[in-house]
């Protein structure tokens, strides 16, 4: 099997996901992990999969050429990395931030994060409400590598974000089914 990933982006409209799997579907791959967002009416997926050994990363791209014309959308075809290391031994935590929108929230706390060793493995924004009043909302989930000390990584941020004017907050993660 060759492993590969594929992204997508482009002005969202129905029926992209289903046309893009279907291509694929057509030449006997199988999506192993995805994710897939629309932003402000922007389209934006990726998706690692296995194809089979006779399908290769052109085929694949040949394949995907007519569907992202058809779409409007732009697409890319690479060779994935397959990861045969061990397991993330870290804690799974959720940083929760909202507060008033302005430059620099993301690169704040991803710089604080980074600086304590924390993996960021999903991050999502929104600004949500009217342009006069609106809020800037990210939730990040992390995790946290054994031996850091959670509550000073905790305070760190609290710090960190009153530094940049927004609540920053640090809960162990929920569980969830993904």
């Amino acid at each position: 099997m060759n492993a590969l990933s594929v992204t997508a982006v482009g002005r969202d409209h129905p029926g992209i996901v289903a046309d893009l799997t279907g291509a694929l579907v057509d030449l006997g791959c199988n999506l192993e992990d995805s994710s897939m967002a629309v932003l402000r009416g922007n389209f934006a997926v990726m998706l690692v999969l296995s194809a089979p050994a006779s399908v290769d990363r052109d085929a694949v791209a040949a394949r995907l050429g007519p569907v992202a014309t058809r779409n409007g959308i732009v697409v890319d075809v690479r060779t994935a990395a397959v990861d045969e290391s061990p397991p993330d031994t870290g804690s799974a935590w959720t940083v929760t931030v909202h507060g008033a929108d302005r430059p620099g929230i993301v690169h704040g706390i991803t710089s604080e994060l980074a600086a304590w060793g924390v993996n960021i493995t999903d991050l999502t924004t929104r600004v949500v409400g009217p342009a006069d009043s609106a809020l800037y909302v990210m939730a990040l989930d992390v995790s946290v590598p054994e031996g850091v000390d959670v509550p000073a990584l905790a305070t760190a941020l609290d710090r960190r974000g009153t530094d940049l004017g927004v609540d920053c907050n640090l809960h162990p993660a929920e569980p969830d089914l993904m």
